[in-house]
C-alpha cells in the first residue's frame, strides 16, 4: 500500500443519513428517486407492509482553513486593541479596556465553531392531501376504468406511496395464509352490489388485522365483512396483477 492509498484524516468523508419508508413492492422506484436527488442507497429493512430504506450523502466540507485565518485575524485585532488601551490608560480615560482574547489557555477563538459528532437526521412525517375523485381526474378515471392493463400499472408506478381517498365496499374477505385474525380484503369502488360493477381495479388490503391495521374511525360496528360499504384513505402500493395493493391509513364504515 502506498501513501496515496491512505486517505488523510482531514479528508475523511462524513455522511448525513436519512431513512424513509415505502410500501412493499415500490422499493426500486423509491431508491431510483432518491439516487436521482444525489443520495446513496445504503440498506433496507423490510416489514410486513412497509420497507424502511436508508440513504446517505457526503456532508458539505467545512472551510476550516478560512475559519482558522479569521480566528487569527481576530486574535491580532483584540491584542492590538488591548495594547492601545494599555498605552492610553494613563491619560485619565476611565473607559475600561476591552478584554483580550488569547489562546493562552488553549481555547479556540470564540468565532471558530467547535466540531460536534455526527448525528443521524430524523425523517419528519410529511403531511399530504389525499388524491380524490374531485381533485384528481387521473384517480377518477382509474376508479371507473378497466380493472387491469397498462393504465392501472402506470398509475401504481407513478403514484407509489401517495395517499388516495374514495368510497368503496368490501367485495371479498379471506383468511391470510390460514391465520385466524389476519385477512386479505378485496375493496371495490362504490357501493356494494351483487349484480353490477362500478369499474376500476380490484384493490386489496393484504395481510391485515381488522382491529389495528384498518385504522377504523367513526361508529365502528361489531363486525365487518363482505357487503360492508366503507370510506377508504390508503397509500398506493404495487399492482400485482390482478390485485392493486393498498396500505390502509383510515377506514370508516359508511
Amino acid at each position: 500500500m502506498t501513501d496515496s492509498d491512505v486517505r488523510p484524516e482531514s479528508e475523511t468523508v462524513k455522511y448525513e443519513t436519512r431513512s424513509v419508508q415505502t410500501v412493499r413492492g415500490t422499493e426500486k422506484l423509491m431508491i431510483s428517486k432518491w439516487e436521482g436527488d444525489g443520495w446513496e442507497y445504503v440498506t433496507q429493512k423490510p416489514g410486513k407492509l412497509r420497507t424502511e430504506l436508508v440513504f446517505r450523502r457526503p456532508k458539505p466540507k467545512t472551510p476550516w482553513k478560512m475559519y482558522a485565518i479569521l480566528g487569527g485575524v481576530l486574535v491580532i485585532l483584540f491584542t492590538f486593541i488591548a495594547i492601545m488601551a494599555a498605552i492610553t490608560g494613563g491619560d485619565g480615560d476611565d473607559t475600561p479596556a476591552p478584554a483580550s482574547t488569547s489562546s493562552a489557555e488553549g481555547g479556540a477563538p470564540r468565532d471558530e465553531p467547535s466540531e460536534k459528532p455526527d448525528e443521524p437526521i430524523a425523517t419528519a412525517p410529511i403531511e399530504e392531501a389525499p388524491l380524490t375523485v374531485d381533485n384528481s381526474p387521473v384517480l377518477a378515471a382509474l376508479l371507473t376504468g378497466p380493472s387491469d392493463g397498462p393504465t392501472v400499472a402506470a398509475f401504481a408506478q407513478q403514484y407509489a406511496g401517495r395517499l388516495i381517498e374514495f368510497d368503496g365496499s368490501i367485495g371479498a374477505m379471506n383468511s391470510h395464509e390460514g391465520y385466524a385474525t389476519r385477512y386479505d380484503i378485496l375493496i371495490t369502488y362504490g357501493d356494494y352490489s351483487e349484480t353490477h360493477s362500478n369499474g376500476g381495479p380490484s384493490f386489496q388490503f393484504r395481510d391485515v388485522n381488522i382491529t389495528n391495521d384498518l385504522h377504523l374511525t367513526g361508529d365502528v360496528p361489531d363486525a365487518i365483512g363482505v357487503g360492508t360499504n366503507v370510506h377508504v384513505v390508503a397509500r398506493v402500493g404495487a399492482f400485482v396483477d390482478p390485485m392493486f395493493l393498498l396500505e390502509p391509513v383510515e377506514t370508516r364504515v359508511r
